[in-house]
C-alpha cells in the first residue's frame, strides 16, 4: 500500500534560516491515513525481546507471556480470505466468523510502563503481511472514519488480522458510541484487536463529563478484551538524569539556525496556529523537521488549547524529534486544575513525553 506525501504551504524565514510550523498548513489525503496506520519511528525496531520487564514488577513479564502466546494464536485468523487485500478491501473474501468470545488483549497501566512497545511488539510479531495489520492511535482511528465515513473505514478494516489501538480514550459521547460500534464490527469480521490505556475498560469514564453515558457504551465493548493490569514506574524518568532547565531565547534560536531541519516558533503563536490545523494533520505538520526549537513556553491557557497540544506532543514523541524550549518548563505547563481533571493521564503522559524529548535536545545546545 503507498502513501500519498502530505502537501503543505511552507514559507521559509530565509534561505538559510530555520522553518516554521506556524508556516505549515499540511493537507493530508486519506489514503495516506490508512497507509500509515503501522507502528510510528519510534517503534519500529522495538520487539517483546526488547523490552526490558522491571524485576519488581511481575506483570510486566505476565503480560510479554501473554502478548506472544496471543501473537502466535492470529497466525490461521483470516486464512480462507487468503490473497492481498485491495485498498479499500473490495475483492477480498468475507472473513470467517470466529469463535466466541474476548477477541482482544487490553493493556492497562500508568504512563511510561512501555503499553506502546508491547503493542508494537505485537504488531511486528503477528504472522501477517504488514497491508493485513493496523496500528494506530485512538484519535488517528476516529480521524480515520472521518475522512473514510464509517462504513469505508469497516470495510478497509475488516479484513485485517490485528487492529491495534494505542492510548484509548473515550472523550466524548459521540467518540463512544463510534468506536463501540465499528470495534463490534469488526470483531463480527474476524478482526483480532488490541488496545492501550491508563484505565480499565470498564472505569474510562470516571472523571470525565457524562460518565454514565460513557460506562453504559464501554460495558459492551469491554467483552471484547482480556484486560492485563502492567504496574510500573515510567520508564523515561526510570534512573535517568533530571530533565534539563529551560534554556534562554537566545540559546534556542542559536541552536535552530544551526540545526539543518530545525524549526523555530513562537510557542504562544504557535498554540494558535494548531486551532487552525485538524489534529489529523498534527503528523504531517512535522514532517522531514529534525527538532522543533520554541522560545517562550507559557502556561497553556485553556483545556482545548491543552487537549491539541497533547496530540501534538505524542506526534513529537512517536518521531523521536527532540524539542528545544525557552520559558516555563514542561512540568508547568498545565494548571492544577488541568492536572486534578479528568484528562490529568493526557497531560502527565504529554509531560513525560515532552521531557523526555528535551532531555534528547540536550546536544543541540552544545553543537550551537
Amino acid at each position: 500500500m503507498s502513501s500519498s506525501p502530505a502537501t503543505s504551504e511552507v514559507s521559509p524565514i530565509a534561505d538559510t534560516g530555520p522553518l516554521a510550523l506556524c508556516a505549515r498548513s499540511p493537507h493530508v489525503p486519506a489514503d495516506r491515513l490508512v497507509a500509515e496506520m503501522v507502528p510510528p519511528p519510534r517503534f519500529d525496531s522495538v520487539r517483546f525481546a526488547t523490552y526490558l520487564p522491571d524485576p519488581n514488577q511481575p506483570s510486566q513479564t505476565e503480560a510479554v507471556r501473554v502478548l506472544e502466546g496471543f501473537a502466535g494464536g492470529l497466525g490461521g485468523a483470516h486464512a480462507a480470505a487468503g490473497g492481498k487485500r485491495g485498498f479499500f478491501g473490495f475483492g477480498k473474501a468475507r472473513a470467517p466468523k470466529t469463535p466466541a468470545g474476548p477477541r482482544g488483549v487490553y493493556l492497562d497501566g500508568g504512563y511510561g510502563v512501555g503499553k506502546t512497545h508491547l503493542l508494537a511488539s505485537l504488531w511486528h510479531a503477528t504472522p501477517a503481511e504488514p497491508a493485513l495489520k493496523a496500528f494506530g492511535t485512538f484519535v488517528e482511528l476516529t480521524n480515520l472514519v472521518g475522512a473514510l465515513g464509517f462504513q469505508q473505514t469497516v470495510q478497509t478494516l475488516s479484513g485485517h488480522r490485528l487492529l491495534c489501538i494505542d492510548e484509548f480514550e473515550l472523550d466524548d459521547p459521540g467518540d463512544t458510541v463510534l468506536v463501540s460500534t465499528l470495534l463490534g464490527r469488526l470483531v463480527d469480521a474476524g478482526v483480532a484487536l488490541a488496545a492501550t490505556s491508563n484505565t480499565l475498560p470498564g472505569k474510562l469514564g470516571e472523571g470525565r463529563f457524562a460518565a454514565a453515558d460513557f460506562l453504559r457504551e464501554i460495558q459492551g465493548l469491554s467483552a471484547h478484551f482480556r484486560a492485563l493490569r502492567i504496574d510500573g514506574e515510567d520508564y523515561r524518568h526510570r534512573g535517568l538524569p533530571k530533565a534539563p532547565s529551560p534554556y534562554s531565547d537566545e540559546q534556542v534560536t542559536k541552536a535552530a539556525y544551526a540545526t539543518p531541519g530545525a524549526s523555530l516558533d513562537d510557542f504562544p503563536h504557535l498554540l494558535d496556529h494548531l486551532a487552525k490545523v485538524h489534529p489529523s494533520r498534527y503528523g504531517a505538520l512535522t514532517d522531514g523537521l529534525t527538532a522543533v526549537c520554541l522560545t517562550d513556553v507559557q502556561a497553556v491557557p485553556d483545556q482545548s488549547t491543552a487537549l491539541r497540544l497533547v496530540v501534538l506532543a505524542d506526534r513529537l514523541y512517536d518521531r523521536e524529534i527532540p524539542v528545544l524550549a525557552s520559558g516555563l518548563p514542561f512540568d508547568k505547563l498545565f494548571s492544577e486544575e488541568m492536572l486534578n481533571g479528568g484528562y490529568r493521564k493526557k497531560y502527565f503522559r504529554a509531560i513525560s513525553r515532552l521531557t523526555a524529548l528535551a532531555r534528547d535536545a540536550k546536544g543541540l545546545v552544545s553543537a550551537g
